[in-house]
């Protein structure tokens, strides 16, 4: 069997596992089912990115229908990248999960373990698919199983948080139908390979502007890019923390993943950045977001929500690269895309640790809990270095190539903007220190112990990578940049 039969089984493993974990009974059983799924999905697409980095591009036509009649697979090194991240993400936040999956779901573990599967599966199928219907099914896959799983949350606003995004969620996937629905109209057909070589000659046709209008909207709702991110805050804040470490870390992701195959691939970088004013209205958004998002997080009193909207202004991060729609812009966006996922994965792991001892996720009630749980709140500071921009971490890895980025596109002024985020950053992790570390504990507090092992060895495991990645960036740069580059078809920039 060749890797590109093995190809769709990074999907179809876990689309297939949830309905087998459903139906298995204890905690351990299920947890180990899923494990074994997400580990096959990870070697699959650890291969997979192996194979498209030198520019090869992989097309699984499905029932031998060749495309664009049937339906197929097209993985080049963008969405394996993005798979990559996915399927490893997976496979990392299970090592957390068992200690504290059960203390916090209450009833069938294999019922909570198959809907995330069903989460990983739709996350995959739609960064794997060459048909713009299927990222739309696909997309629905994935957040039905997100909601139910946030629903889990033992706060009661856990289910106020899950129908929130429920309701705004269904509102973006409409507006990406919506979109999607323009571009059958005016050219008769889904697949995204087809769709970009018919779409140059309609460039005139509004309806084209209105699908592009239409998809960045949707997908700016699912990737929480301000002003459409007010589903995610309470979100993260009162899913289960399990939930939180491994949607923080893909989500969002993979819906700029779906923004960027439109704009670039489908629509083509001179249609969305130069013919439409793409540039300019993500550039302002993404700026938007990044103060707005760092402004609130520094008034936070709950850890969970202050990493929330934190992650709002991480995307804006994420969109000022791709504004600026160069060779460069979307290597950082790319890069930030990975190294972000590393960084708040590891925060949001700590907080869970924290969470796991006292039952709170308030920042009052770390007060003095740095010298009761060092190891614990040790892996959020070093985290935290990772999210200001600290050199020798993925966070300055990130910033550094949008600095690159923007003076290569000639607007320093940019640089101005993430030096200034970065201290706000630096604000609201020194607030968790500071009340840790140098605070002390309130007069008849309880005695806390370390984490268990079973959550702290996948913490600053996960906090290493951080560290790793940001002194050899050979793999994350170099993937970073051919994805970049299988966007942008010759490597270069929209003019």
């Amino acid at each position: 069997m060749t890797l590109l039969d093995l190809m769709p089984f990074m999907m179809l493993a876990p689309l297939i596992g949830s309905g087998f974990v459903a139906v298995l009974p204890g905690r351990a059983t299920p947890w180990a089912v899923t494990m074994l799924v997400c580990l096959s999905s990870a070697i699959i697409a650890a291969a997979v990115l192996a194979e498209t980095l030198g520019g090869a591009t992989m097309s699984y036509p499905f029932g031998n229908w060749p495309p664009p009649i049937g339906i197929e697979y097209r993985v080049d090194a963008a969405n394996a990248f993005v798979a990559f991240l996915v399927a490893a993400m997976a496979a990392v936040t299970l090592l957390w999960a068992p200690k504290s999956v059960a203390v916090e779901i209450q009833g069938r573990h294999g019922t909570f373990y198959a809907l995330f599967l069903l989460v990983v599966a739709g996350l995959l199928g739609i960064t794997l698919t060459g048909d713009a219907f299927n990222v739309f099914v696909f997309l629905e896959i994935s957040s039905l199983a997100s909601y139910a799983l946030i629903a889990y949350g033992q706060d009661r606003r856990a289910l106020l948080a899950a129908f929130r995004y429920l309701i705004m969620g269904t509102v973006g996937a409409t507006f990406f139908l919506i979109g999607i629905a323009f571009l059958y109209m005016v050219t008769g057909t889904l697949n995204m390979a087809d769709l970009a070589e018919r779409l140059p000659a309609m460039s005139d046709n509004n309806a084209v502007r209105a699908a592009l209008a239409f998809i960045v909207v949707g997908m700016g709702l699912k990737l929480a890019l301000l002003p459409l991110h007010l589903w995610l805050p309470n979100a993260y804040a009162y899913a289960p923390n399990f939930v939180t470490v491994f949607l923080a870390g893909t989500a969002t992701k993979v819906a700029l993943y779906v923004m960027l195959r439109f704009a670039f691939t489908v629509f083509g970088p001179d249609y969305s950045f130069v013919v439409l004013p793409l540039s300019t209205v993500l550039m302002v958004l993404a700026l938007a977001g990044m103060f707005a998002g760092s402004w609130v997080a520094m008034f936070q009193i709950h850890l969970k929500r202050m990493l929330a909207y934190s992650s709002v202004a991480q995307v804006g991060y994420m969109v000022l690269g791709v504004s600026l729609a160069t060779l460069t812009g979307l290597t950082a966006a790319f890069l930030h895309l990975f190294n972000h996922a590393l960084i708040k994965t590891a925060l949001f792991m700590a907080v869970g640790c924290v969470i796991y001892r006292t039952g709170s996720a308030r920042l009052d009630d770390l007060r003095g809990l740095g010298r009761q749980m060092p190891w614990t709140l040790t892996a959020f500071a070093l985290a935290g270095l990772s999210i200001i921009g600290v050199p020798t971490t993925v966070g300055f890895i990130s910033k550094w190539y949008l600095v690159l980025a923007s003076i290569e596109a000639g607007a320093w002024w940019l640089v101005v903007f993430l030096v200034i985020t970065s201290l706000m950053a630096l604000y609201y992790i020194w607030r968790v220190i500071e009340a840790a570390w140098f605070s002390p504990r309130p007069n008849g507090a309880a005695e806390m112990r370390e984490a268990p092992l079973a959550l702290l060895i996948p913490t600053w495991f996960v906090v290493s990578l951080n560290f790793y990645f940001g002194l050899d960036t050979r793999l994350t740069v170099g993937a970073a940049r051919a994805a970049a580059g299988a966007l942008l078809g010759d490597g270069g920039s929209a003019p």
